[in-house]
């Protein structure tokens, strides 16, 4: 199990921590020859054909996007990473393509909750802060579980500031009750009750606006990844911002509002423009609008994205493979800078992370995928890619997608591009990746000559397609160990008043070139004492190495119990004379006495637990856990199935076990045990599961008595700190007795 990061912003109100005692903030790198403010405006299913900058199509009024195209340098063939939400946007903050990235498919109900980042995945604004940005995301998230302390949360991922969604269920809702700042959930009263009070874009708009306020004109330059919902469905926008469109258009109610959701983004832009010429900042900053794959069909009712030509001239929607579900619009503009017209250049949203890295004049990742487009942004001229690769698995279909791919919308396809332009989608038989070329249906375009893909030459060029098809399985690993970059804090999150414990600060240099005299720093909370163990500073750390400090950590013996302190580590290190500047927080929590973690492999419910709300133990072998006697008690039942093992708890539960870096793998059944189902069917509650704060399982959906039990099977290496969480699902606490049945710890 990797280490995770975790750089928290906010207070300890923020962080739904007990205590989180304020230490002094790392100071921010100056960066020689200063790169420029970068605001990234990420549409969501934004077609390629719904601007004006892009379509004959004139209807759908987007003046703003348009002045910033025909005064900067529009991309005719820029290409997300996947054609659905979730995939594309791991891979444009990551710089990995689908072969390689950790979020490769959008949520499914049968999963465990939606993809998080890995540990060694660098996203770009982790790079720039290197070099002094500040930096925020306003919007949708999308990655982790909707908790304030986890690893994926966009304050443990480079992001200073986070206003808006972590789920991606949440951010379908225009009208929300709440949103994120940072690691809190902020009420929205003009929404509650499911009232329609606030516009969550007009929030967006206010925070952005206000984070260009704060940092415009200030020593450091800025990153605001701005991604507003628009215009994702549902088809929904306040009257008062609703364009009148004639019914001459034949345009149905979706249609026009969605329509009407363009136009607001397009509003949103040319406020965001407003507000940096305003601030005298504009000159200084690089804007770029995208969206993260093709237009839409979905609503209620759907809306016909044919009737304003979403896709343009191009084949295919949001799922689809073909050049409508993820060509893109792409438009970065630089007054005086970036020179006007368009490029032609194959571009993947890949590409934004090294550009940003160049010209911030941070070191670039090695291990990643995208290459820098940063000379075109001054004229001049960019190394292209000799492919580049898709991948597809999800399990929803639109009636148009799926006739786009004859009925084999919900199969696993890639799709690779080649330089020449020859193009090849192939389809797998079901959702499962066959190992066998010819399981797969091929089909082969030239894009050179045409743009529709309406012409399959597969079978005509047997040639080309082997050789494609060679592409799709060097693009594939389904393990792809990335290298850290960075300083990263590792250890147990256990802390016991008075009692020393070890932590770990590791700084990553997963870059071409060597840094030099690196130098790591760990700040620890008033009252605590932190202890170097092993050298602290070094001469240098090869491209592609580590350096590792050791640390001696004690809480005073007056730490309150339940606490919860926040570790910071902080990195120094220079590449060719250019300051960098790295920093990692770490949460660990105070218990009354960390228990022995297990020498051998053994059932959880045979441990003591490090501590426990309302949990009791049906089961329990040791006199510790629970209120049974020791020796084992009732047997555990789950829908008709016994086990003679288990834990039993009620919702809201939180259990946490010390397994002390020990053991590998953890398994069991959780759900509604037979006693609460055979009072009520009532029931209904959530379990999840996290190592040292990040997410290793979560039910996602409901368990309930008629739902069944759900497998666990989780990797827990290098685990410390295994915390079992149960929490009602439905609002009503009876019947919610749930059990954790045959807890099996492999050590």
């Amino acid at each position: 199990m990797p280490n995770r990061r975790q750089f928290l912003a906010g207070s300890a109100a923020a962080l739904a921590l007990a205590t989180l005692p304020q230490m002094p903030a790392a100071a921010a790198t100056r960066a020689v020859g200063r790169g420029p403010n970068i605001v990234l405006i990420l549409a969501d299913d934004l077609g390629y054909g719904e601007l004006q900058s892009y379509s004959p199509q004139q209807n759908i009024k987007t003046p703003r996007i348009k002045a910033l195209a025909d005064n900067g340098l529009r991309f005719t063939r820029a290409y997300s990473a996947a054609p659905v939400c979730a995939p594309s946007r791991c891979s444009l903050l990551t710089s990995l393509h689908a072969g390689h990235s950790a979020v490769r498919q959008n949520p499914f109900p049968e999963d465990q909750g939606q993809g998080s980042l890995r540990d060694g995945d660098t996203t770009f604004a982790e790079v720039l802060r290197s070099r002094g940005y500040r930096t925020a995301c306003i919007g949708k998230w999308g990655f982790g579980p909707e908790l304030a302390d986890q690893s994926s949360h966009p304050n443990a991922r480079g992001f200073e500031e986070f206003y808006g969604s972590i789920n991606h269920g949440h951010a379908q809702d225009y009208y929300p009750d709440y949103m994120w700042h940072n690691g809190a959930k902020v009420p929205i009263s003009e929404n509650a009750g499911g009232a329609d009070g606030k516009f969550v874009i007009d929030l967006f708009e206010e925070r952005a606006l206000e984070f260009i306020d704060t940092h415009a004109g200030g020593e450091d330059p800025f990153l605001l990844l701005l991604t507003p919902t628009l215009p994702h469905a549902p088809n929904e926008i306040p009257d008062a911002d609703t364009v009148a469109y004639p019914d001459s258009l034949g345009w149905g109610t979706a249609e026009k509002k969605h329509a009407s959701q363009v136009v607001r983004l397009d509003t949103l832009v040319g406020r965001v423009v407003d507000r940096l010429s305003a601030k005298g900042v504009a000159g200084d900053t690089l804007i770029i609008i995208t969206s993260d794959n093709g237009p839409h069909e979905e609503g209620a009712p759907a809306v016909n994205p044919d009737k304003y030509n979403a896709n343009g001239p191009l084949r295919g929607y949001k799922r689809n493979l073909y050049e409508g579900g993820i060509r893109i619009p792409l438009i970065i503009s630089q007054p005086g800078t970036v020179p006007a017209g368009t490029t032609a250049r194959p571009t993947p949203q890949l590409d934004l992370l090294p550009t940003f890295a160049e010209l911030a004049g941070a070191p670039v990742p090695s291990n990643i995928d995208g290459k820098s487009i940063a000379a075109l942004l001054t004229g001049g001229t960019a190394p292209t890619h000799p492919y580049l690769y898709w991948m597809r698995n999800d399990p929803y279909k639109g009636p148009r997608s799926d006739n786009e791919d004859g009925n084999r919308g919900d199969r696993l396809a890639e799709a690779v591009h080649r330089e020449d332009g020859l193009k090849a989608v192939r389809f797998a038989p079901g959702r499962d990746r066959p190992e066998r070329d010819e399981d797969w249906e091929v089909e082969l375009y030239d894009l050179t000559t045409d743009w529709g893909e309406t012409n399959n030459i597969a079978a005509t060029n047997t040639r080309a397609v082997d050789e494609l098809m060679g592409l799709m399985r060097a693009a594939w690993d389904p393990k792809d160990n990335r290298k850290s970059y960075g300083v990263v804090i590792g250890g147990t999150t256990i802390a016991v008043p008075g009692q020393a414990f070890t932590v770990r600060t590791t700084l990553g240099n997963a870059s071409d070139s060597a840094w030099a005299n690196p130098s790591l720093r760990l700040v620890v909370p008033s009252g605590w004492t932190a202890a170097a163990t092993t050298a602290s500073t070094a001469g240098s750390v090869a491209a592609g190495g580590s350096f590792q400090v050791t640390w001696s950590v004690t809480p005073p013996a007056g730490t309150t119990v339940g606490s919860s302190f926040r570790l910071q580590a902080e990195a120094t290190a220079t590449v060719d004379g250019t300051p960098l500047t790295f920093t990692d927080d770490r949460i660990v929590t105070a218990f009354a006495s960390r228990p022995t973690a297990p020498s051998q492999s053994t059932f959880l419910s045979d441990l003591p637990w490090a501590s426990m709300s309302n949990g009791w133990g049906p089961a329990e072998k040791n006199k510790s856990n629970g209120t049974q006697a020791a020796g084992d008690g009732p047997a555990i039942s789950l829908a008709g199935t016994t086990y003679a093992k288990g834990l039993g708890v009620h919702a809201k539960s939180d259990i946490v076990f010390n397994l002390g870096g020990m053991a590998k793998r953890f398994t069991a059944w959780v759900g509604i045990d037979d006693y609460s189902a055979q009072q009520s069917g009532a029931g209904s509650v959530r379990a999840r599961i996290l190592g040292d704060g990040e997410l290793l399982f979560d039910s996602r959906n409901a368990l309930t008595a008629s739902s069944g039990p759900k497998r666990v099977d989780v990797d827990v290496t290098g685990v410390f700190a295994l915390r079992l969480l149960v929490e009602d699902a439905n609002g009503n606490g009876a019947w919610d007795h749930t059990s954790w049945a045959s807890p099996w710890v492999t050590v």
